[in-house]
């Protein structure tokens, strides 16, 4: 049975592209684009009850969740100004919501675990910052799993399934390009016609429906067979929390935006 989301309010999925450490909130305009979509995004949405984010910036031997009932924040960057150090997100967790993940989890044959110590990383506190300002929705951070293997994160996502609850708004906070060394730090939008032919190739696999999901899939599993795939990820943290959601929604996604992010073309989806 797939995931759906509705006009009731039913699970909603995302996956984006999360932009460079503080740099949204910090006023820095090769992010404009992002921030606008940010801002306007949680009127496409109806208000979830929880957000459950899986960030590229935290992997673990077990999935793991955090536990903490008002978890910090983990100021996961370096070299900012002091601005970037001083932000705060208040939202609480949700322990119960954490434990119950936990167990459908290893029902399934997936090893999980609640870690009650770690803060939320800038994956999720800088786009619910702009999203969900007054942080009065519980947050939940899912870890990817170690070892990057794009199959287990399906299988991940697919574990998750009759396990959120509805009203609840799973976020996959990566980037669909994360080559740091061909980002422009000036902004720009030059031409990059191999990144243009990811991008091109993963709006297809995530959009088409001509594709069978085992078709969806399958292309996801052998994402590095993509055009110019090591080019834009030369390590695949960024792109797999997208699988996770895949793997979840178990359907065709759509296209929510296509624009430049650091100079670069990045996109995002919604199921």
């Amino acid at each position: 049975m797939s995931s759906q989301i509705d006009s009731q309010g039913h699970l909603q999925i995302i996956y984006f592209s999360h932009g460079g450490g503080p740099l949204p909130i910090l006023g820095d305009v090769s992010h404009q684009a992002m921030v606008d979509f940010m801002l306007q995004l949680p009127a496409k949405l109806h208000k979830p009850e929880a957000i459950i984010v899986v960030s590229a910036h935290w992997e673990e031997e077990a999935a793991t969740l955090t536990g903490a009932q008002n978890p910090p924040l983990f100021f996961d960057y370096y070299g900012f100004p002091d601005a970037a150090y001083q932000l705060t997100y208040p939202a609480t967790g949700s322990p119960v919501l954490a434990n119950r993940l936990v167990e459908a989890l290893n029902s399934k044959g997936i090893r999980a675990r609640s870690d009650t110590v770690r803060g939320l990383d800038h994956g999720v506190f800088i786009p619910l910052k702009l999203m969900y300002p007054h942080a009065d929705i519980p947050v939940l951070q899912l870890s990817l799993l170690q070892g990057l293997d794009p199959a287990a994160h399906l299988a991940l996502g697919k574990a998750l399934q009759r396990a959120v609850g509805e009203n609840t708004l799973v976020v996959g906070s990566g980037f669909s390009f994360h080559n740091m060394r061909a980002f422009s730090w000036q902004g720009g939008q030059d031409a990059d016609p191999a990144n243009d032919a990811f991008q091109n190739w993963l709006i297809e696999t995530v959009c088409s429906t001509t594709l069978s999901q085992v078709e969806r899939e399958e292309r996801l599993i052998s994402w590095q067979q993509a055009p110019s795939a090591r080019y834009c990820h030369p390590r695949e943290e960024h792109l797999l929390p997208l699988h996770v959601c895949q793997g979840l929604a178990d359907k065709a996604g759509q296209l929510l935006f296509d624009d430049y992010i650091l100079g670069k073309r990045g996109v995002a989806f919604m199921w």
